[in-house]
């Protein structure tokens, strides 16, 4: 049994490391990529365009911040590209990321490089909210839930997909928006109760309003990007944004502290500002808001004007005590309950 037990902890740990990524020489970068697969091939093919080699390794936010932390020591990427930005505050808090202000710095949007001035590079934002399949509903004869606390109604069991917030930025973003509305107590009760109505959990945060797409799920916690990017693809859903208060993301981009290639990550960051670059993301998965100003802001895009946002604490819930603490109180007092 001792033996079955380490070998089964040595494979966990594996599947969270991963494979190594290619080691860069000259004349390459590597990456650490959070966001769709697909904007993390773009930018490996135009990248390359420019004369430098990208290899990378795709991981969403909450694996790819445990990875950083294991290779604290030894780095093996370059640059971390996209991805929920508490992670990235943590990131920088422990030192796994370095902060500078690239050459667009003055060219971003304001709302955007404010908040996360001194800790990491905003690449693009996005609302938080449900990916809804009204033809399951339907045929169940439920309405569409238009706020968080309705998510831990028991006529919804079984019917909603949710990112893991141990894994995924997506996740942890819907715990601490729900917490910020209904303060921590009432939060954890809700995320109990919405918990017992959870069919899946997910270790990416896009994942969910595809299993909604599909048909595996009435609904799912997504940001608004990956849900209009569903639609796009022909998948019978919407977006709704709950009216109790609903949180954003400004996803990162950062340079690794200890990077092997500095000088090429650096160039890669700039070139990922750059507003015709930009494009990449809305064209291959991350319909969202750029965060260069003269970027184009894709019409599908839900505005931070047409929906009730909260007032989100980065500084407070980009805490690395903070953020291990609901973390940690999630998989312990929510993730084991019974269903």
């Amino acid at each position: 049994m001792k033996r079955t037990g380490a070998l089964l902890l040595l494979a966990i740990g594996l599947a969270i490391l991963g494979p190594p990524p290619a080691r860069a020489g000259e004349g390459k970068v590597v990456v650490v990529c959070s966001p769709d697969p697909a904007w993390c091939e773009a930018i490996k093919r135009e990248f390359s365009k420019t004369g430098t080699g990208l290899d990378f390794v795709r991981l969403s936010s909450g694996a790819a911040l445990a990875r950083l932390r294991a290779e604290k020591a030894n780095p093996t990427f370059d640059v971390w590209f996209g991805g929920s930005g508490d992670a990235f505050w943590v990131a920088q808090a422990e030192g796994l990321v370095e902060f500078f202000r690239p050459n667009a710095w003055s060219k971003l949007r304001p709302q955007l490089a404010k908040p996360v001035d001194g800790h990491y590079i905003p690449l693009y934002s996005g609302i938080h909210g449900f990916g809804i399949n009204e033809k399951i509903l339907q045929e169940k004869g439920l309405p569409v839930p238009t706020t968080w606390k309705e998510l831990g109604d028991p006529k919804f069991k079984g019917l909603i997909a949710v990112p893991n917030p141990h894994t995924s930025g997506t996740g942890y973003v819907m715990m601490t928006t729900i917490i910020q509305i209904y303060g921590e107590e009432a939060g954890f009760e809700l995320l109990k109760a919405i918990h017992r109505n959870v069919g899946q959990y997910t270790r990416s945060g896009g994942d969910p309003s595809l299993l909604t797409g599909r048909g595996e799920a009435a609904i799912g916690v997504s940001f608004a990007n990956d849900v209009v990017e569903r639609i796009r693809k022909g998948f019978p859903i919407r977006f709704v944004a709950p009216k109790d208060g609903t949180g954003y993301e400004i996803g990162g981009i950062a340079l690794i502290t200890g990077a092997p290639n500095r000088a090429n990550g650096m160039r890669l960051i700039d070139w990922a500002l750059e507003p015709e670059n930009q494009r990449l993301g809305p064209q291959n998965g991350e319909v969202s808001i750029p965060s260069h100003s003269k970027s184009v802001v894709d019409p599908d895009v839900p505005k931070f004007e047409e929906v009730n946002l909260i007032n989100y604490d980065f500084a407070k819930y980009g805490t690395p005590a903070v953020r291990d603490g609901l973390t940690k109180r999630w998989t312990e007092q929510v993730f084991p309950l019974p269903k």
